[in-house]
């Protein structure tokens, strides 16, 4: 017998925004896949593992010219 990975809507903020992976079929409404805040999806696209947490932005890399500078003034020292 495997290990079953347990999902649930508790492992997301409810604002967070994740990705629904294959459409979900209610009987009130039919959720395509794409991207919604966790709150608006139902327990079941949870459940059945169609909902995926977005990848993170990396932090901002400093511009050139931030770089620049500062290879400017170490080089000044």
């Amino acid at each position: 017998m495997g290990i079953q990975r347990i999902r649930s809507r508790v492992m997301f903020a409810p604002a967070e925004v994740v990705e629904l992976t294959q459409s979900c079929f209610t009987l009130e409404r039919v959720f395509q896949p794409g991207k919604y805040k966790v709150e608006d999806l139902p327990d079941i696209a949870f459940e059945m593992g169609l909902v995926e947490r977005r990848a993170q932005k990396p932090f901002l890399e400093e511009t050139e010219q931030e770089t620049g500078e500062r290879a400017t003034d170490a080089h000044n020292k």
